[in-house]
């Protein structure tokens, strides 16, 4: 199942690991669309995060979950030891908070260059916050 993540105008898209993740994609599912905003990371490295702590998520096992994300994963952090979050690594990460390193659940890959990774992590590290959506691609296939 396809993703898109339009993040300030551009378009990326990524393959939602179902079967190494179904508990964690079901519910990352279950938020969608959602419209937010993209943070710079504060602990973690090279990385951008959105925070879905207002959501409410059910109660999720650890399933395919690292602390060291490679670049492009996005992780699914259903808020074991601080607040729940959607975490991409842009390049080296370490997922940590002030409670010390998270292991995130690894729900998908973003379909992204590591130029194109860099840059969204330099621009929202200098600039601030972007905005972001999450949508669920239709497939035209059934």
């Amino acid at each position: 199942m396809e993703v898109e993540f339009n993040i300030d105008g551009d378009i990326f898209s990524a393959t939602l690991l179902e079967s190494d993740a179904p508990k964690s994609t079901e519910a990352f599912l279950s938020l969608l669309p959602l419209t937010s905003k993209l943070f710079h990371v504060r602990w973690s490295g090279f990385a951008v995060w959105i925070d879905i702590d207002s959501y409410n998520l059910p109660e999720l096992p650890r399933e395919n979950h690292t602390v060291y994300p490679s670049t492009g994963d996005i992780l699914l952090y259903p808020g074991f030891r601080s607040v729940k979050e959607i975490l991409i690594s842009c390049g080296p990460t370490c997922f940590k908070s002030t409670a010390g390193e998270l292991a995130g659940n690894h729900i998908a890959t973003l379909d992204a260059s590591r130029k194109e990774l860099v840059e969204l992590e330099l621009s929202s590290l200098e600039y601030g916050a972007k905005p972001i959506s999450v949508n669920l691609v239709k497939s035209i296939y059934k």
